[in-house]
């Protein structure tokens, strides 16, 4: 059975929003509605998103400085703007950070399926969606969890290989602890910190073998897997 592709939908008009997060999980998606900036950015942090659906003029966070926000974390997310700004200035601004598409109010619901089907169609092969991965000297199944290089094999734990999936489907990009103890271990705490720690450092050692890649610290942040 094919994974629902779950939808990060940030709009401040909550009927609005209601009605359109209704509308989407009846075409079969999942759907995570919040009403402000903010409160969209730390949806983020604490979940996986197959696409994303914001509106530009909002409290607490516009929809442009939110996604400056979410670039510091995941440049791979398919972003789309849905919005009351028809401005030239404004859809230009959108593309140049970094949207796949830019929609304006009003539009036909028929329409904006089409378009996120679309988006998702064009990211497809992008790396949330794969479960093989070669990083550096080294190619790794997550479905296997196994790491494999020209020497050995080695079998990997299934946090190991959750946290190592998430590292590599956001190479040279900052994964959150946020995001990483919420998806793999279901909470962030003290306890669980600690314990992501430990796997980063076991990580760490299976990958020593090959000078070009590190996993280093991003301070305040989280983590970054960097591959030459």
């Amino acid at each position: 059975m094919n994974k629902k592709t779950h939808i990060l939908l940030v709009e401040d008009e909550e009927n609005f929003g209601t009605v359109l997060k209704n509308y989407l999980e009846l075409n079969n998606f999942i759907v995570t509605h919040c009403v402000n900036g903010k409160l969209g950015l730390n949806a983020f942090k604490q979940n996986l998103f197959d696409i994303c659906i914001f509106d530009v003029m909002m409290p607490e966070m516009d929809g442009f400085t939110l996604v400056k926000e979410i670039k510091k974390f995941n440049t791979q997310t398919p972003i789309l703007f849905l919005t009351a700004k028809t401005q030239k200035h404004d859809m230009v601004e959108g593309y140049q950070l970094g949207a796949d598409d830019y929609i304006t109010k009003p539009f036909d619901t028929e329409v904006l399926l089409l378009k996120i089907k679309a988006v998702l169609n064009r990211n497809k092969n992008g790396v949330q969606k794969e479960s093989v991965f070669t990083i550096g000297n080294f190619y790794f199944d997550s479905n296997l969890r196994e790491l494999k290089n020209a020497d050995n094999i080695q079998k990997l734990s299934p946090k190991e290989a959750k946290l190592l999936a998430l590292l590599c489907e956001n190479k040279n990009n900052v994964v959150s602890r946020e995001m990483a103890l919420n998806n793999i271990w279901g909470e962030n705490s003290y306890f669980t910190t600690r314990s992501m720690d430990v796997f980063i450092t076991k990580l760490r050692k299976r990958l020593k073998a090959d000078n070009t890649i590190e996993i280093i610290n991003v301070h305040g942040n989280g983590f970054r897997l960097l591959a030459k």
